[in-house]
């Protein structure tokens, strides 16, 4: 029982973000395909069932358009936080510490202490993967997920061409079409902004405890915890 507790207690950031997930991702299927059926009735088409609407192209392509964003906003900024620094921000490395850092710095090969992970402890292609791990896996899922909006988006875009007598797109016409980029730049620059606002606020703003910020009475300066 103390061991369970322990592992909640330690894992409560990503288990609260779960559960928001969870609820959320359940939430918008209901209300999708509440919609749906309502908009079936309105046209005297039978209702669809849940577990059909949850699988269809409709339902996948706005789960998958809105996953994309999301990850391309944390691929970009964990790339380019290696090499660009906001002076002052918490979300920043100190200006002067551009770029991979040093073995040393990052304690990797002869430089790792006993508990590292083991791929940080070797040479060559493994440790430039594990190195590079966080950006190749947010990249794949981003990857992942676009393919999934495109594909999800020609299958909606060609119905509705259907329903009004037009030919239907081929899947490399659809995301070179305005359509697609219009609903994939929508989400991007929403993404863009609030990671540029989040790094610019918290150099001027503070939440007390938070991770995310400084402390309460550190200096605008300071880019972390470390002063400048």
């Amino acid at each position: 029982m103390g061991a369970m507790r322990r592992v909640l207690r330690d894992n409560r950031l990503s288990l609260f973000f779960l559960a928001l997930f969870v609820l959320a991702i359940v939430g918008q299927s209901v209300a999708g395909f509440l919609r749906a059926n309502e908009e079936l009735a309105q046209h005297g088409m039978a209702p669809q069932g849940y577990l059909s609407f949850v699988l269809s192209s409709d339902f996948i392509v706005d789960v998958a358009e809105n996953w994309q964003s999301e990850f391309l906003q944390f691929l970009l900024f964990i790339a380019a936080t290696v090499w660009f620094v906001q002076r002052g921000s918490p979300e920043s490395k100190l200006p002067g510490d551009e770029g991979v850092g040093t073995d040393e710095d990052q304690k990797v090969g002869r430089h790792a202490p006993d508990d590292a992970p083991e791929a940080a402890k070797t040479k060559g292609w493994r440790l430039v993967v594990y190195e590079n791990s966080l950006v190749l896996v947010m990249g794949a899922i981003f990857a992942v997920s676009w393919l999934m909006q495109s594909l999800s988006g020609v299958v909606v875009a060609n119905r509705e061409n259907a329903q009004h007598g037009e030919p239907a797109l081929t899947w490399g016409q659809y995301v070179t079409s305005p359509e697609f980029w219009d609903r994939t730049l929508q989400n991007w620059q929403s993404e863009f902004l609030a990671v540029g606002t989040m790094v610019t606020f918290a150099i001027f703003l503070r939440q007390r405890s938070s991770a995310e910020s400084k402390p309460v009475g550190a200096p605008h300066v300071t880019s972390a915890e470390t002063s400048e």
